[in-house]
């Protein structure tokens, strides 16, 4: 593409260069080319970026006085969004194959145009495949499964039946939607356990990425759904009943268990845990391996902070309130004379007879 053509689609002023150098990549610094587009989202990194040998920048208004005559300059109120947006304009789209012969196809299963299905991978009955979606070698699609348009369905990735997906969700490999949920009611006489039914459904919204390794079980009785444009990480569990809202960040390790909710912006950093019947309101951020207790609920205004605050610890509470209840116990502790060195008596020193 052109810088023209991006700056059509995404907007942004050309500052200086040409509307037609044709754009290949993306690239960093060190290795772009003079087909290639960087980007630069602070003055301090600025310097660096104009001594590269790319062909165009973008970077915020008025952040450099000057620029390299072989620079085609762009300038947009957010750089970084403006260069993750280019690149996915410049990501190659992978072409339509059709079904490859090693694929299992159910009859009943509908596909529509421009549908790729990798070798090996299985279509259930009374699947639905939306248009340009590609499904990769060894996935499982059980039946009736729904799957929007442009959707990417990576390598193993599983989707159990009656899973729904909107349009242009990217579930990675080893992924698994709509496992039964993890609940049990247990025989108060014989101890034995009885699984609860496990009959409700799984509903993922538009512009959902899942990451690898990551699984959410679908609702017991209803539905757990997760809202446009929340982005999962790898090895993230999501358990039943659960609500996850929009544009909602949830890192690596983290794990929500059943009946919970998260509010829409909230961020979830590494390994936090949320108990089950749990609530965390919209932008709350949460810090790594922070935890919330079942039945409670969390929300910026009842912690008592402006939005954009991280919350730490178990149970989770602002940062600086955490540090503070740190250094008064480190202080607390060098305060505690040492205990006098223990000595042996006689008996204890006595060789065994």
């Amino acid at each position: 593409m052109t810088v023209g053509e991006l700056i059509e689609k995404l907007g942004g002023t050309l500052i200086q260069g040409s509307t037609q150098l044709e754009i290949e990549s993306v690239g960093s610094y060190e290795e772009a080319g003079s087909s290639s587009l960087i980007f630069a989202d602070s003055a301090a990194s600025v310097p660096e970026a104009l001594a590269s040998e790319a062909g165009a920048i973008v970077l915020s208004p008025g952040v450099a006085p000057s620029y390299p005559e072989s620079l085609s300059v762009v300038e947009v109120k957010q750089p970084r969004l403006w260069f993750a947006q280019a690149a996915k304009l410049l990501s190659p789209r992978i072409s339509g194959k059709g079904v490859h012969p090693t694929a299992v196809v159910s009859r009943t299963a509908f596909l529509g145009d421009g549908v790729t299905v990798g070798p090996m991978a299985v279509i259930g009955e009374d699947v639905c495949i939306g248009a340009r979606s590609n499904i990769r070698a060894g996935a499982y699609i059980g039946q009736a499964v729904d799957i929007g348009q442009d959707c990417h369905i990576y390598p193993r990735a599983v989707l159990y039946a009656g899973t729904a997906l909107g349009n242009r969700v990217v579930v990675h490999a080893g992924a698994v939607l709509g496992a039964d949920g993890f609940g049990y009611v247990r025989d108060s006489t014989t101890g034995a356990y009885t699984q609860f039914p496990q009959q409700g459904t799984l509903v993922i919204e538009d512009d959902v990425e899942i990451g690898a390794n990551s699984t959410i079980d679908r609702g017991a009785l209803a539905e757990t759904r997760i809202r446009r444009g929340t982005k999962i990480d790898n090895l993230v569990h999501v358990g039943h009943n659960c609500d996850i809202g929009e544009d909602v960040i949830l890192v690596m390790g983290t794990g929500i268990s059943g009946s919970s909710t998260v509010g829409k912006g909230a961020v979830l950093a590494g390994q936090v845990g949320i108990g089950d019947h749990a609530h965390v309101g919209p932008g709350v951020i949460l810090g790594g391996q922070a935890g919330v207790l079942s039945g409670k609920t969390i929300t910026n205004e009842s912690a008592g902070v402006r939005p954009g605050t991280v919350l730490w610890g178990t149970p989770a509470r602002p940062l600086t309130q955490v540090l503070r209840e740190i250094a008064i116990l480190a202080r607390l502790v060098k305060r505690v004379p040492k205990s006098p060195a223990r000595t042996e008596s006689p008996e204890e020193k006595a060789p065994d007879k």
